[in-house]
């Protein structure tokens, strides 16, 4: 299953689209999920941003040998970006890629 995260976008063809973390967090815990393309901003950040995807990601591999999807980062906000990818490096490293 491909994950797209997002509250604006159109959603690419053959992508699922969700709209907030805790859906995409629902879908990654099924261990479906072969690639994750993530937002920023989702247009609420008290109900969370893409970020926190990845933050939950990066404990799951390090606590619970969580196997990531291939994840990219498709925000326009371009320090959120910055810190988005530190944080797929971060899963990289320790999944062992």
């Amino acid at each position: 299953m491909k994950v797209f995260l997002d509250d604006e976008r159109t959603t690419p063809e053959g992508w699922h689209r969700v709209y907030w973390p805790e859906e995409a967090i629902r879908l990654l815990e099924t261990g479906i999920v072969e690639e994750l393309s993530l937002d920023h901003d989702l247009g609420d950040d008290k109900h969370g941003t893409g970020y926190d995807v990845i933050l939950w990601i990066e404990e799951a591999v390090a606590l619970r040998h969580f196997q990531p999807p291939r994840i990219t980062i498709h925000s326009a906000n371009s320090s959120a970006v910055e810190k988005m990818q530190a944080g797929v490096l971060a899963i990289d490293r320790l999944a062992g890629r």
